[in-house]
């Protein structure tokens, strides 16, 4: 899996990913929320596991935070690294944060790994981690690739729906099966319920950090500014709504550790 993502990131430009309009959707969204949690803590400690290129662990060390941030992929930590911030930037992987001691952090951010992590076990390993190194009482963020998303871009947009159901990529139930050679995995709302209960971790809240932003990349791009900024407007008043998380590309799932 670690060979693939390298080869996957030194092809893949992360660093421009969320600077595109529909990235931006989901940046400023996540950082409205990590804002939000970081209220009255100017003095924070923060982990970003999965940090890639540096997008949020840079901006929130120039923010004045202490950032620590791990990445797995070599080519993403090298720019990170070059981008000359306060961060703290170490290779390392979701599953063993055991260089750090327990309840460290006021917030982690587990951004990057449940995206390429497809094992049940391994999702849950990762969340345990994070856990142990949170403080008590501190706010983890977790995001996810969502499934609907797949099945309808990939799935019909893209008209792959016939073969992947032939290739076993997708039950009957129209629920993608992810192996590592996929790279990504898919869940739903019900998945990241089953994997907060394993590790008891309390939900605060569970949003779309992106909404329709992927479905409507040309016409997020066609948009002049101040069509754009009424459309952030727009998500950001919509994306706690329960009915519309299931179909965003992202979510950010939002939990305490007790």
């Amino acid at each position: 899996m670690t060979i693939e993502l390298e080869k996957y990131y030194n092809k893949f430009c992360e660093d421009k990913r969320l600077t595109r309009r529909h990235g931006q959707v989901e940046y400023i969204t996540s950082m409205k929320y990590i804002h939000e949690y970081l209220k009255d803590k100017g003095n924070a400690k923060i982990l970003d596991v999965g940090a890639g290129t540096g997008r949020y662990s840079v901006q929130l060390a120039n923010e004045g935070y202490d950032v620590t941030a791990i990445e797995l992929v070599k080519h993403n930590l090298g720019i990170l690294k070059s981008k000359g911030s306060t961060v703290k930037a170490m290779q390392g992987t979701a599953l063993d944060l055991s260089r750090f001691q327990e309840n460290t952090f006021d917030m982690t951010l587990v951004f990057g790994p449940m995206y390429h992590l497809y094992k049940f076990e391994d999702k849950v390993k990762a969340l345990q981690e994070a856990k142990r190194v949170t403080k008590s009482g501190g706010v983890i963020l977790v995001a996810y690739c969502m499934n609907e998303y797949s099945i309808l871009t990939y799935g019909f947009k893209e008209n792959h729906i016939r073969e992947s159901i032939e290739n076993g990529k997708v039950n009957e139930g129209f629920h993608v099966i992810s192996e590592p050679e996929d790279l990504y995995d898919y869940v739903r709302i019900e998945d990241i319920n089953k994997l907060n209960g394993e590790v008891k971790l309390q939900r605060i809240k569970l949003i779309a950090a992106d909404g329709p932003a992927n479905y409507m990349r040309p016409v997020l791009n066609s948009m002049d500014e101040d069509t754009f900024k009424i459309f952030i407007d727009y998500h950001l008043s919509t994306c706690e709504r329960q009915d519309l998380l299931g179909a965003s590309a992202h979510t950010l799932d939002i939990l305490r550790k007790e």
